[in-house]
């Protein structure tokens, strides 16, 4: 018994607060809004548009930075920067550019709803998003949707997904995980019970979570990734997967992600964009650490064999010199 206690009192220390960040793109030092709108007024205004400059002003200037040159851009041409862009880029630098100009929450926000708009439902992408964000990422996620699209998320992920899988991605979305990790941590996990896997992964916190998948070694043959792949199939499956990789190293399962999306044939760039642009202001400096200790090579040196062109210029603005 005084084990227990022991351990739990270890456990209570280990509180979840924010996650710590690891940003690759920081605000611009000496930055001037009405200097860079000037330089991309001009870029857009170029005969056969000067794309470099665009790259080089909006990858080094965070989401808040881009937001009042948008401002003095504006205030200066008389019509709107987003517009603009949209008007003088296309394909992937397009997207990434355009990606950069929404808040990250509205980035993720916007990437949900295009996953589960028209027919069929892009599962990998809500997976991805939903079962790797933090509990304050999520609540931003929420309230950023409603806003844009005036519905409730969980109304939305509820109408387009079914079965147990819908309860795991609801139970996530209602951001329930509690941050203070007291509970019994020998949780014996058998059988199929999927109600109380679903309700274990989407309530507890991380650091809970982590030493109860430590000890589920002790208990089981398998560890639980192991267990998860013998025990359940499908979307939930992968979401269960998705959730544990990101709870044991969320920044090593990122760049599993980007690796695989580099590599396969026709190049997952709607994975890259997504991923690149997303954690650029949050952990992509990490990521990148983790992808070079895990492959060998910076992800810099990747994207250089994988991408061409503005394309490759524009990740690799956002990933910063490789390491």
């Amino acid at each position: 018994m005084a084990m227990v206690s022991e351990f739990l009192g270890q456990l209570s220390l280990n509180i979840g607060g924010q996650d710590p960040l690891f940003p690759t793109v920081v605000p611009a030092p000496d930055f001037d809004p009405d200097k860079d709108a000037a330089r991309i007024e001009t870029a857009i205004k170029t005969k056969g548009v000067d794309e470099q400059t665009i790259i080089d002003v909006l990858t080094k200037r965070t989401y808040a930075q881009r937001r009042e040159i948008a401002f003095a851009y504006e205030r200066r041409a008389k019509k709107d920067m987003i517009s603009a862009l949209k008007g003088a880029l296309s394909g992937s630098l397009e997207t990434v550019i355009l990606g950069l100009m929404k808040s990250t929450a509205q980035f993720d926000a916007s990437e949900i709803k295009a996953s589960i708009k028209g027919l069929g439902t892009d599962e990998e992408t809500l997976i991805e998003i939903l079962c790797s964000r933090s509990n304050d990422e999520l609540v931003e996620i929420k309230k950023v949707y409603k806003e844009l699209f005036k519905k409730e998320l969980d109304k939305d992920v509820a109408g387009d997904t079914s079965g147990n899988f819908a309860k795991l991605l609801l139970a996530l979305v209602q951001v329930r995980r509690s941050c203070i990790a007291l509970y019994d941590a020998g949780i014996k996990i058998k059988g199929t019970d999927v109600a109380t896997w679903i309700s274990i992964m989407s309530e507890r916190s991380v650091p809970h979570l982590q030493k109860v998948f430590q000890k589920y070694k002790s208990y089981s043959p398998y560890d639980m990734q192991e267990s998860i792949v013998k025990e359940v199939k499908g979307d939930l499956q992968t979401s269960f997967l998705v959730l544990v990789q990101c709870f044991e190293n969320k920044q090593l399962y990122f760049a599993k992600r980007l690796n695989e999306a580099m590599k396969s044939k026709g190049a997952k760039e709607k994975m890259v964009t997504r991923i690149i642009v997303s954690r650029c202001e949050v952990d992509l400096r990490k990521i990148c650490s983790e992808y070079k200790s895990c492959f060998g090579q910076s992800l810099q040196q990747t994207i250089m064999e994988h991408t061409k062109g503005d394309y490759q210029k524009v990740l690799l603005g956002l990933c910063g010199p490789g390491q």
